[in-house]
């Protein structure tokens, strides 16, 4: 059975991101995988990596829950925004505090290379947006998905790494919304 981790970024209870991570959720709950939720605006946490990586700070009980969950985790769902090209603050913390060295990845001794600690996972992120992706992927070069893909999670050995875009989400009307959802649905049944 697959165990999948959804793991939400978005602040807004009320937004469309959480209806796209319920629906992903609701499809998986269709395909019999065990699924498990994050919810990084319900813990309990400081984002700031006060002094990077020179002083350790204990991981609060929300953090040490959350990562149980990555650890227990086939494959992690991300959902979130993509706000000034980036990931909304409340997200970016919940990965600064959490993908640690020695916890995600690990520094080799006198060497440039890494341990990659979180092989054998993969990942899908799901992004909702207020341009269309292709724009976001060509103008902008899709930093998000780069952080958060290639510098974080390839990064920690999590492969492949799949990308849906949502959106624009500013105009679209309802129908195009259950479309989406739908989409995202399907996407969560068939656990991709």
């Amino acid at each position: 059975m697959k165990k999948i981790a959804i793991i939400n970024g978005h602040p807004n209870k009320d937004s469309f991101g959480f209806a796209l991570a319920e629906a992903y959720k609701k499809g998986a709950d269709k395909s019999e995988a065990e699924v498990r939720e994050i919810v990084i605006s319900d813990l309990q946490f400081n984002p700031n990596l006060k002094f990077g990586y020179q002083k350790r700070i204990e991981l609060e009980a929300d953090l040490l829950k959350a990562w149980e969950t990555i650890q227990w985790a086939d494959h992690l769902v991300w959902v979130h925004p993509v706000w000034w090209g980036g990931l909304p603050a409340i997200t970016k913390g919940f990965i600064d505090r959490l993908f640690l060295p020695g916890m995600a990845f690990k520094y080799r001794k006198n060497s440039v290379w890494w341990d990659k600690l979180l092989k054998g996972k993969t990942a899908h992120i799901i992004t909702t947006l207020d341009q269309p992706g292709w724009y976001y992927r060509l103008f902008y070069g899709r930093p998000s998905v780069n952080q958060l893909k290639k510098s974080t999670l390839e990064f920690c050995g999590v492969k492949p790494v799949k990308v849906t875009y949502v959106g624009i989400i500013k105009t679209s009307d309802e129908k195009q919304r259950l479309e989406w959802l739908n989409k995202i649905q399907m996407l969560g049944q068939k656990r991709k």
